[in-house]
């Protein structure tokens, strides 16, 4: 006779049971709702509490970061002691302990030697402590530091060429956040690249470095039917502010136009050779755009400034280089829509001008150098025109400008069936621009005045006409790490001697007009 079921027997035959997906869909939806509901309320709670106390008077006794055993002591102290109540003039709330505590914690993640999050809690010090009093609170900083050494290779799309490269990175070297990082690429264009640098923060603060290095590279400039040598130290101070972000620069660099093709033009066959450049620039940026590769809304502007040979920096080139980027997105709604709908338009816009200077009192300014004029044209920047096609050419040379201003309007619309959240858009874009050589300078030495006088009549002549014009229409992808354009380019202003591109054209890049 059987015997009658159990409760275990009872157990197993409802484990056997196949399990509605949509009822275990339904119950944890019901329980994630619940631990929400609790963890809203817990907030709530929390934030009562530190409503409630948050003019009470406290002390800062101690701070103690956890976690940093590469970090050098003397280096944290420099951030934190600002913190201590012992260096404040007026005792704090406690509102504003909890807001300049998460201030220290922001910046500690800027150094880039933690990862994300930097955590935080407050604690009463020890009672059995004579030296503490009933304000006093203890702040501890949970960190968790980021490898040191980071090896990575790879390869690379940017800018019309593609290479592999390889990079050695090490982090928090003397335990202040410093790095030493070593670069090595071969590519398309850039034949080889090699580079070291060093970089410091400065008194511990993440918004000013310091940064020494070294480079050499090897450059196969095929527009102009040679190959460019450089090889130099450059040592850069970056800070940032609430205007933005800054960069001051000194370098020398070692320049040789080489490797000259078998129909290399004469102007380039007499710009071959050796030349020294030491120069001091600044750079200055300001990036107010949602997303750099694709943005929908924001804007952009960055400054460039370097002057070469002038007083006691010497060389055997001369000159002041400034040039002005700017770009705006303004995303364009559409009656019925609800939210974003994905269409915007882009604006861009990039000047520049190159002022020959002398190398000293008794000389006199200097023609431009080929290495250091201005190119224009391609599908990274000005779209339906060949790589530098743009501006003065000799034969097959393109020979680059001093002056040039160039302009760009895209219109972007989300791609079929795939949503405005996707980096995925169709554009239309009509661009342009003009680059041009200063007037009535030849090769050899004039004066302060004839220089002047040809800027003001080149600048003049940027304005005599149309610029060259191209239009089109085509697909875009911004990737992580660089945006990609295939185009249907038409050229409808082209002006002799210079090289449009009627097509189909590919441009990667992580900078476009």
């Amino acid at each position: 006779m059987a015997s009658p079921q159990g409760p275990e027997d009872d157990i197993f035959e409802l484990l056997k049971r196949k399990v509605d997906p949509k009822a275990k869909e339904e119950r944890e939806q019901v329980m994630n709702e619940r631990l929400q509901a609790q963890y809203e309320k817990a907030q709530r709670r929390l934030a009562e509490v530190i409503d409630f106390n948050s003019t009470l008077p406290v002390t800062v006794s101690s701070i103690k970061v956890l976690g940093a055993r590469y970090t050098r002591k003397g280096f944290l102290e420099r951030v934190f002691n600002p913190l201590l109540s012992a260096n404040q003039d007026r005792p704090y709330t406690l509102a504003e302990v909890l807001r300049e505590a998460q201030i220290s914690a922001d910046k500690l993640q800027r150094f880039d030697i933690f990862h994300q999050p930097v955590s935080l809690y407050l604690d009463r010090p020890s009672p059995i402590d004579p030296s503490t009093s009933p304000t006093d609170l203890a702040i501890f900083f949970t960190v968790r530091e980021k490898s040191r050494v980071l090896l990575k290779t790879g390869t690379d799309l940017g800018n019309t060429e593609g290479s592999a490269y390889g990079n050695l990175l090490w982090r928090n070297v003397f335990g202040g956040a410093e790095s030493l990082n070593l670069n090595a690429s071969l590519g398309t264009r850039t034949r080889s690249a090699y580079s070291v640098s060093f970089e410091t923060p400065v008194q511990s603060n993440p918004d000013l470095k310091w940064e020494i290095g070294g480079l050499a590279s090897s450059t196969h400039k095929g527009w102009a039917s040679h190959e460019e040598v450089l090889k130099g130290v450059v040592t850069k101070l970056r800070w940032n502010d609430s205007v933005g972000n800054h960069e001051l620069g000194l370098s020398g660099v070692w320049r040789q136009i080489t490797g000259l093709t078998p129909g290399a033009s004469p102007t380039v066959r007499h710009s071959a050779g050796d030349s020294v450049k030491n120069s001091i620039t600044h750079t200055y940026f300001r990036e107010r755009r949602d997303n750099p590769l694709l943005p929908s809304r924001g804007y952009f502007l960055k400054t460039m400034n370097e002057i070469a040979g002038w007083g006691p920096l010497r060389g055997d080139t001369a000159f002041w280089k400034s040039e002005v980027e700017s770009q705006a997105a303004l995303p364009i709604p559409i009656p019925g829509i609800k939210g974003d709908s994905g269409i915007s338009l882009t604006t861009g816009l990039r000047a520049g001008l190159l002022y020959p200077l002398a190398l000293s009192e008794d000389a006199s300014p200097q023609a431009s150098r080929i290495n250091d004029r201005f190119q224009l044209g391609g599908p990274t920047d000005v779209r339906g025109f060949r790589l530098a096609g743009l501006g003065p050419r000799d034969g097959p040379d393109a020979l680059g400008g001093d002056v040039y201003a160039a302009g760009s309007a895209n219109l972007f619309f989300p791609f079929p069936r795939v949503g405005a959240d996707k980096p995925l858009r169709l554009q239309a874009f009509i661009n342009g621009g003009r680059l041009l050589a200063l007037k009535n300078l030849g090769d050899d030495n004039v004066d302060s005045q004839a220089v002047q006088k040809s800027v003001s009549s080149t600048i003049a002549e940027l304005r005599n006409g149309l610029p060259c014009l191209a239009a089109g229409v085509g697909i875009v992808y911004a990737h992580q790490v660089a945006r990609f354009e295939l185009n249907f380019s038409l050229p409808l202003v082209l002006r002799r001697g210079e090289e449009g591109r009627k097509g189909l054209s590919l441009g990667v890049g992580v900078n476009f007009l």
